[in-house]
């Protein structure tokens, strides 16, 4: 019995101080990433309003300076209309999307950049520049997209993967998108996140294969496989978000009601998700694509100049956490030899 309260107390304790370091919204997240060393962003095709306020207010909030690759005269124009002061930042002009997609990647290859930033560009012509083998910014490591929420009802951030990337991922996909989903969750200042492996129902059932790579995933995580974070599933959806229905349903799990990663069984039900979440719950949403040289922004052409500040601002916070594992420990980022230039 005095053990068990003693365990108690200890995850009042955790649970306590996991309160006070959360971030709850983005306005926490810029805060965060104003802390950090700024980055250079290359801008692919810069044409688009809202990025350049994103990159211009970046600028000032010291977060961010950006090279804006594409249209120049459309740059200059687009900037001019809305009254965006862009004199601080380098301008390279290529006028067609493929070229200047393939031009902010080469500036990322060069370690001229620390980040990658979508502009006003579909995101599988984005995503063909990132992911070309002989041009790209492949360093051997898995890619994956990982979604950022602010979830209202919770008060705080939440994590998605993969609602752009991998279509119908494997076990050894999902592997590489838990641990991506946990590095950012780790930027974020979750040190252990649990992770929700998601699917159609909670128990095991070998018709269907996503719960099949959940129960194998929660293994992993508990014999130490996968590392820094608490991963379980399969869990539906309410279970990962719901305490409540936990309780209802007879679910014992350490992250039922208390997710802060939801791994989605493929590309359709996570991109739903990701809509849902955006449209219906009317969530602030920010994508990256991590696992590359460096990580990528993958907003939405539609989203706010707000929401692309705060991708910028993400992929900023998560670089420069990357950094500071590279300098701790060569072998830290699962061996990769990535490089992020060092800049003053």
């Amino acid at each position: 019995m005095g053990i068990a309260i003693r365990n108690l107390q200890i995850n009042k304790i955790g649970l306590n101080n996991r309160m006070v370091k959360d971030m709850k919204d983005f306005q926490e997240l810029l805060a965060e990433a104003r802390k950090c060393r700024p980055k250079r962003a290359a801008i692919a095709v810069a044409q688009d309003g809202g990025v350049l306020a994103a990159a211009r207010e970046c600028y000032e909030m010291g977060i961010a300076e950006s090279v804006l690759v594409g249209d120049a005269a459309e740059i200059s124009r687009i900037a001019r209309e809305r009254k965006i002061d862009i004199s601080n930042f380098e301008v390279i002009n290529e006028v067609e999307p493929e070229d200047a997609v393939r031009r902010a990647v080469q500036l990322v290859r060069e370690d001229k950049a620390d980040i990658l930033v979508k502009g006003a560009i579909k995101s599988p012509v984005y995503l063909k520049g990132i992911l070309d083998k002989n041009t790209g910014l492949r360093v051997g490591r898995g890619l994956s997209h990982v979604t950022v929420f602010e979830a209202k009802a919770y008060n705080r951030l939440m994590l998605m993967t993969d609602a752009g990337l991998n279509i119908m991922p494997t076990l050894e996909q999902k592997i590489v998108m838990v641990k991506n989903a946990v590095c950012v969750a780790r930027s974020l200042k979750i040190p252990q996140p649990k992770v929700a492996v998601i699917s159609g129902q909670e128990l095991v059932n070998p018709d269907m294969p996503s719960t099949i790579d959940a129960a194998i995933l929660s293994k992993m995580a508990e014999r130490g496989q996968i590392k820094d974070c608490i991963i379980d599933g399969p869990l539906s959806l309410d279970l990962a978000l719901s305490k409540e229905a936990a309780l209802a349903k007879g679910v014992v799990s350490p992250v039922a009601g208390q997710a802060d990663i939801l791994v989605l069984p493929n590309i359709d039900a996570a991109n739903v998700l990701y809509k849902s979440i955006g449209f219906l719950a009317g969530a602030n949403i920010i994508g990256l694509i991590v696992g590359a040289k460096v990580p990528a922004t993958l907003p939405s052409r539609a989203d706010s100049h707000e929401t692309k500040m705060a991708s910028i601002a993400m992929a900023v916070l998560f670089a420069s956490k990357e950094e500071e594992k590279l300098q701790l420990s060569p072998s830290a980022a699962h061996g990769e030899t990535m490089k992020i230039a060092a800049r003053s």
